[in-house]
C-alpha cells in the first residue's frame, strides 16, 4: 500500500481499517471459494470514474504548479522549519540547492491493488506480516495511480528531482525500490531519492526525513495522501476530529493547499477515518423527519 500509512502505516491502518470478516454462502459448497465484495471505499477509490477523474485532475495540478514554481527559482521551500508549526510556520530556505518534489509512496504514486484485493479476499483489514511480506515481494502487482506518469514526466523535465518520502520499511528497501520501477514511477535509491521509516530516528513521523531531504534539496512541493506527508502536527494524537480540520485552515497556511502542499483523497485507511456521530454530523445540523419514529436509531 501510502506512499500505506503515514502516522504509522503498521498501526494506523490495523486501527482505522476494520474490515469485517467474509464468510462462505451457508450454501457454498465446502472448499468452494467466498464472494468477496470489495468495501465502499475501496471500490470507489480503486474502481470509480470519478476518483480516476480526481486524481488526473490533481496530477495535473501538481504539475502545473511545479512547472511554475521552478520557473521562478524559489528561495524558499514548503517544508517547515523544525521549531515552527502550521499555526505558525516557517519554512526551510533554499540556499541555492536543487529543486525537489517530495511524494508519498502508497495510495499517493501507486495503488497497491495486489495486497488491498489479497486482505479483501481473506476477510482481514490488515495484517502486519503480510504486508512485510507485499513490500517484499509485490512489485508488479502495484500501479501507478491515474494522472501520475504524466506529471512526473513533466516536473523531471522542469528539472526539479523526484524524492519518495514513505513509511515502508527501511529493511524492505528493494522491495519498494522494485515496487516503484514496475509501475513505471522510475528508479529510486535508497538514502538518496528514497527515505523510508527506519532512516531518521522519529519512527513513523517523516518530518526527520524531511530534514534530510531538505539537506541536500530545496523542497518545493509536498505530496500524499494523509496529513502526516506534509507535516507531523497534524497527526497530533490529541487532536479531536473537528481540530484536526481547523489546523488545516489556520490563515498562514490556508493557502498552501494546492499551492505546494497537495492531498490525494483516500478514503480507505488512514487517520482521517475516525470520528463518531457527533463528530461527523454536528449537533446544529441535526434534523428530524416526520417519519423519525420508523428509522432506526444511530449507534
Amino acid at each position: 500500500m501510502k506512499q500505506i500509512m503515514s502516522v504509522a502505516f503498521v498501526a494506523l491502518l490495523a486501527a482505522c481499517q476494520t474490515a469485517p470478516v467474509q464468510t462462505p454462502a451457508a450454501d457454498a459448497p465446502v472448499g468452494a471459494a467466498a464472494v468477496v465484495k470489495p468495501s465502499a471505499g475501496q471500490q470507489w477509490l480503486f474502481g470509480s470514474a470519478e476518483a480516476s477523474v480526481i486524481m488526473r485532475q490533481t496530477w495535473e495540478t501538481i504539475a502545473d504548479y511545479v512547472e511554475a514554481k521552478a520557473a521562478e527559482a524559489p528561495t524558499y521551500g514548503v517544508v517547515l522549519t523544525p521549531d515552527s508549526s502550521p499555526v505558525q510556520p516557517g519554512f526551510l530556505a533554499c540556499e541555492g540547492r536543487p529543486l525537489a518534489a517530495v511524494f508519498d509512496a502508497d495510495e499517493t504514486l501507486i495503488w497497491n491493488l495486489g495486497s488491498m484485493a489479497a486482505f479483501e479476499r481473506m476477510g482481514i483489514g490488515f495484517d502486519p506480516a503480510i504486508w512485510d511480506e507485499w513490500e517484499k515481494t509485490g512489485a508488479g502487482k502495484a500501479v501507478a495511480i491515474p494522472g501520475a506518469l504524466e506529471a512526473l514526466a513533466r516536473i523531471r523535465e522542469a528539472g526539479v528531482t523526484v524524492i519518495v518520502n514513505t513509511n515502508r520499511a527501511a529493511e524492505n528497501a528493494a522491495g519498494t525500490e522494485a515496487t516503484l520501477e514496475a509501475a513505471g514511477i522510475g528508479e529510486f535509491s535508497h538514502g538518496s531519492t528514497l527515505f523510508l521509516r527506519g532512516d531518521a530516528p522519529d519512527g513513523t513521523g517523516k518530518d526527520g526525513r524531511r530534514m534530510m531531504i531538505s539537506e541536500n534539496y530545496c523542497v518545493i512541493a509536498l505530496v500524499g495522501d494523509q496529513l502526516g506527508d506534509i507535516a507531523d502536527p497534524f497527526n497530533e494524537k490529541t487532536l479531536s476530529v473537528m481540530d484536526r480540520k481547523v489546523l488545516t485552515e489556520a490563515p498562514a497556511i490556508s493557502g498552501l493547499w494546492g499551492n505546494g502542499w497537495f492531498v490525494l483523497p483516500n478514503p480507505v485507511y488512514g487517520p482521517s477515518i475516525r470520528g463518531d456521530f457527533d463528530d461527523i454530523y454536528p449537533e446544529a445540523t441535526h434534523w428530524v423527519p416526520s417519519a423519525a419514529s420508523e428509522l432506526p436509531a444511530a449507534n
